[in-house]
């Protein structure tokens, strides 16, 4: 339960994100819920190299303790992937706020901006 509340927020966040940028808000949801599961899968990647090489006896533990282990991973993959989004969209020029088009003063007294 608590894995569809956290993939339900991650997806809501993108989908704000990407419609406070008028972005396809579906497609970057989907992408952001994407961006954790990579971050787990690349995480438990890592640590069973680092259990591998240090020899570790695993037999024992369960599968929680190593979705535990992997989570922060997701959460960074996604937190970078969101920050990575964010710096990318901030930085594209404002057409409406440049004098570089023609009739710019008309398109910032349009209501409807496209």
């Amino acid at each position: 339960m608590f894995g569809l509340l956290f993939i339900y927020y991650i997806g809501k966040s993108f989908y704000d994100l990407a419609g406070l940028y008028a972005k396809t808000q579906w497609g970057f949801a989907i992408f952001g819920v994407l961006s954790y599961y990579a971050g787990t899968v690349i995480g438990g990647l890592l640590i069973g190299a680092l259990i591998l090489l240090a020899e570790i006896d695993i037999e024992g533990t369960s599968d929680f303790v190593f979705g535990l282990l992997t989570t922060p991973f997701g959460v960074l993959a996604c937190w970078g992937f969101y920050k990575l989004l964010v710096y990318q969209w901030s930085k594209q020029p404002d057409l409406f706020g440049t004098d570089d088009v023609l009739d710019a003063n008309i398109m910032k007294d349009s209501p409807d901006k496209f």
